[in-house]
């Protein structure tokens, strides 16, 4: 299994998932540039978060015509996975690979702190691995949060469960009192339709080492690597 993590100008996560995935699951893991026009054999492509591009227009919007973005459709659209954190979440959905957008959080602040996620489906990449009875403790730190999407697409999301994670209580409670930054129906994660391409916004990188006192967000990339190993 051969990762990799992607560079733009203004991204300040990716050193940290290298380091999750090389040192803690002792991965493959190359370095991806954002004029590189190849992904160098990996099988799974991750956006890391920060500013690409110091967010300018909009977070991500410039980041989605960079060189490397062409072979990460690419990539999507032969079903081989992709995951974007945060500012990659917003790359993501600013490429057309995922749906919705991420707008100014509703407060008009930026938010840095720890949440609870509960999952909503246990049957991607991501989530098989976690248990739908728990909550999980991971950090968010963006200004431009909250999920939005039409009516219609937000009732697709939830029929092809492409929900990933919704905001909650440490206790389980969905609801619009744990929800950090007034996305639609509290949700801090979807997937594609294919089940290939993944968004969230919080970071599970920055819960996954014993050093940290969290490892919630490793339990989610172990779900990761066993789903790939097992396709």
């Amino acid at each position: 299994m051969k990762f990799g993590v992607i560079t733009f100008p203004g991204s300040n996560c990716d050193e940290d998932l290298v380091y999750v995935l090389e040192t803690n699951l002792q991965q493959k893991v190359e370095k991806l540039w954002h004029k590189d026009t190849d992904l160098k054999g990996v099988d799974f492509v991750l956006i890391p978060g920060g500013f690409s591009y110091g967010d300018y227009l909009r977070s991500g919007a410039i980041a989605k015509l960079s060189p490397i973005m062409n072979a990460v459709v690419d990539h999507a659209k032969q079903g081989k996975f992709v995951l974007g954190i945060c500012n990659g979440f917003q790359i993501l959905t600013e490429s057309g690979l995922l749906e919705g957008a991420l707008l100014h959080n509703n407060n008009q602040k930026f938010i840095c702190k720890n949440v609870y996620l509960k999952p909503a489906n246990t049957s991607t990449g991501i989530t098989q691995g976690l248990d739908a009875e728990k909550t999980y403790k991971i950090p968010i730190a963006h200004g431009e949060g909250r999920f939005y999407a039409d009516d219609a697409t937000i009732k697709k999301l939830i029929d092809n469960d492409q929900v990933l994670f919704r905001y909650a209580s440490q206790n389980g409670e969905v609801n619009e009192e744990n929800n950090p930054n007034g996305s639609v129906d509290n949700i801090a994660g979807i997937c594609n339709e294919g089940r290939n391409v993944f968004g969230m916004m919080p970071h599970p990188e920055r819960a996954a080492d014993v050093h940290l006192a969290n490892e919630d967000g490793r339990m989610m990339f172990e779900s990761i690597l066993k789903y790939c190993q097992a396709q």
